[in-house]
């Protein structure tokens, strides 16, 4: 061993106590106190009620202390950006989801999926009745 706390596997696993993780990050505590106090990074909580940072968590640590020495955003513009990101990361994964659910709908029906360019017009499509022979 290095003298390092080791990395859990999981990202999301909570297992850095505060100074644990401001080590990593290279911070003091009180900043992720106040980090936390803010809003930018939301710890778990212990049964105790000790923060609980994840590898997730001090990842996110260093791009705020990058995105404020480097990049001289102001900690309201972070949160800002932090705000986006997650955003944009639910709508990436919602946009996952519905996909797959539409090729499995497409499988299952042998429906197939067409490019209709923009337009102000209303289409109602019936599929033709089944010929009986």
């Amino acid at each position: 061993m290095n003298g390092k706390p080791e990395l859990p596997e999981d990202p999301d696993a909570h297992v850095f106590m505060i100074s644990v993780a401001a080590q990593l990050a290279g911070m003091h505590a009180q900043t992720l106190r106040t980090y936390d106090r803010l809003g930018l990074v939301k710890p778990e909580r212990s049964a105790g009620g000790g923060r609980r940072y994840s590898t997730r968590d001090v990842d996110l640590l260093r791009e705020v202390q990058r995105l404020s020495q480097d990049e001289g955003v102001n900690l309201a513009g972070i949160k800002r950006i932090i705000d986006l990101t997650n955003q944009v990361d639910a709508l990436q994964h919602r946009v996952e989801e519905l996909t797959a659910a539409l090729e499995q709908a497409s499988h299952r029906t042998g429906a197939e999926l067409v490019h209709v360019p923009k337009s102000s017009a209303l289409v109602v499509w019936q599929p033709r009745p089944r010929r009986r022979d």
